[in-house]
């Protein structure tokens, strides 16, 4: 037991462990040095391949990785120009800057110095010349790896807009971006994060409009992610949060649409793209964001205001309505009109649950079920859910287990849910919270779980810009496009800089 403790202790207690900081050992001159150590570095992996040829007498290689590069581009672009071109009697040095200026044409060569980079490269797709005698090698960008093509997100459909969505190539993304926003100002650095996957991450942002201290602000925290491994962006964001931050809502956005990106990035935000992820974390990140899509541009300003209205309203019975029906039926049942406290009175004597545990346990049947129906294939995904609904539900009812109020309550509580689908997760906790606190504590109990919800958020920072941004502080500028959303003439003005976001020109 004082083991089991002790580790505990030391799992959360035991200080951070220092950044991955990628090592850089110069290449050698000896072609066979450099080729034993990629041979020894990949424990002579299969997949690595090692084409020796010799460029009129002088010794080389071409050093790739099997299915990364198009063979078809490797074999008429590379090999071919090499036997071709003759090299005559010259240096190592000569035949180098021969191949680097007039043999290849490609568009993407780099010229590399140590073993790392040429790691890196080769493991993206690149095809490495190495020349006995020459210390640098020369990387060609030659990828010809199978990836998923442009298609519309799965989680983010606007019904007027594009239907274009992030892919897992890095690249393939940052053109997306680079061909909505044409402007020079547009600003994209890589790092690479975690000692065993070497990921590659991207920060996107626009030069002038995002706060400078932000920038690096982001750099420093991405900096010293700890992680060895990044397989997908939520491995990110408990490293870009604020530090002893216990909230249920996050200050880091997540799209997975070029377009809503790009829409941020104008108005001063930061994207990070990380390589293999179809979609973009949005930092900062505000909770007035949550409410807001690319339709509610599109529409005419009166409707884009109802959804938007709707969206709040949904949002608040998501969370609120379980604890105020516990909450009600347990101790004020005076409060529901007559005709409904009859029907609530015939249920709640007709099954033998408390209000409270019967709500509780409706919730977590519910969520069994869409978790059972995420995670199966889509066929039987369709099976769980008509089972679950229909025989389920309706046997339940009819055996007097539970009430048809009670699940009536918690069936329109799971559709608010979704109206957010990015809050489903605080939400779906929240009100169990809510429906323990009207259970025990009554309305009383609901009031004072709400206010301790409101002052976590309006104590909430993302990268130091307050998280109720522009309700407070109240920005009469910001406003416009919050709960009701101007019309594109009043949103489309040039106005001053405004106190959402530090350095940022929303206009």
């Amino acid at each position: 037991m004082y083991e089991f403790v002790r580790d505990l202790k030391d799992i959360y207690t035991h200080s951070r462990q220092k950044p991955y900081v990628q090592k850089k050992t110069m290449l050698s001159k000896s072609l066979c040095e450099n080729i034993s150590y990629f041979k020894t570095a990949f424990s002579d992996s299969a997949d690595l391949t090692v084409r020796e040829i010799s460029l009129s007498g002088i010794s080389g290689a071409v050093i790739s990785i099997d299915n990364m590069t198009d063979k078809q581009v490797l074999a008429e672009g590379i090999l071919m120009p090499l036997f071709s071109y003759h090299f005559g009697k010259s240096s190592a040095e000569v035949c180098y800057n021969d191949i680097k200026y007039r043999v290849l044409f490609t568009a993407d060569m780099v010229e590399m110095t140590t073993y790392e980079e040429v790691e890196k490269y080769i493991m993206s797709g690149f095809a490495v010349i190495a020349i006995d005698g020459c210390n640098k090698m020369l990387g060609a960008g030659i990828q010809g790896y199978a990836s998923r093509g442009v298609s519309e997100p799965q989680s983010d459909v606007v019904q007027r807009g594009s239907k274009e969505g992030f892919v897992e190539s890095l690249r393939v993304n940052m053109s997306m971006m680079r061909r909505i926003i044409k402007n020079p100002s547009l600003h994209f650095e890589t790092m690479v994060i975690g000692e065993v996957s070497r990921t590659e991450v991207c920060i996107c942002y626009l030069k002038g409009t995002a706060s400078e201290n932000i920038v690096d602000e982001l750099k420093r925290r991405l900096s010293k992610a700890d992680v060895k491994t990044v397989l997908t962006s939520g491995y990110l964001v408990p490293f870009l949060e604020e530090e002893k931050d216990f909230s249920f809502f996050s200050g880091i956005g997540i799209s997975e649409r070029p377009d809503t990106v790009c829409g941020k990035i104008t108005e001063g935000r930061i994207a990070v793209l990380v390589d293999g992820v179809p979609s973009a974390l949005i930092v900062p990140y505000l909770f007035a964001e949550y409410f807001q899509t690319l339709d509610d541009y599109s529409n005419r300003a009166y409707f884009a205001t109802f959804t938007r209205i709707l969206k709040f309203c949904a949002f608040f019975i998501s969370m609120l309505l379980p604890g105020v029906y516990v909450a009600l039926g347990t101790f004020n049942p005076e409060m529901f009109p007559t005709l409904m406290l009859n029907k609530i009175a015939v249920s709640i004597g007709s099954t033998p649950l408390s209000l409270m545990s019967e709500t509780i346990l409706i919730q977590f049947v519910y969520e069994m079920m869409r978790e059972a129906g995420l995670r199966m294939p889509q066929p039987l995904g369709y099976a769980v859910s008509i089972v679950g609904g229909l025989v389920v539900g309706d046997t339940a009812i009819h055996a007097g287990l539970i009430g048809s109020p009670t699940l009536m309550v918690v069936a329109i509580t799971s559709i608010s849910s979704y109206v957010i689908p990015n809050l489903y997760a605080p939400s779906a906790i929240l009100r169990i919270i809510f429906t323990l606190a009207g259970g025990f504590l009554g309305i009383f109990g609901v009031a004072l779980v709400l206010c301790a919800v409101l002052v976590n958020i309006c104590g909430k920072n993302s990268f130091g810009v307050p998280y109720t941004t522009p309700i407070t502080p109240f920005s009469a500028v910001a406003v416009r496009d919050v709960l009701i959303r101007a019309g594109w003439k009043i949103l489309s003005k040039k106005t001053a800089k405004v106190q959402n976001l530090p350095g940022a020109d929303v206009s």
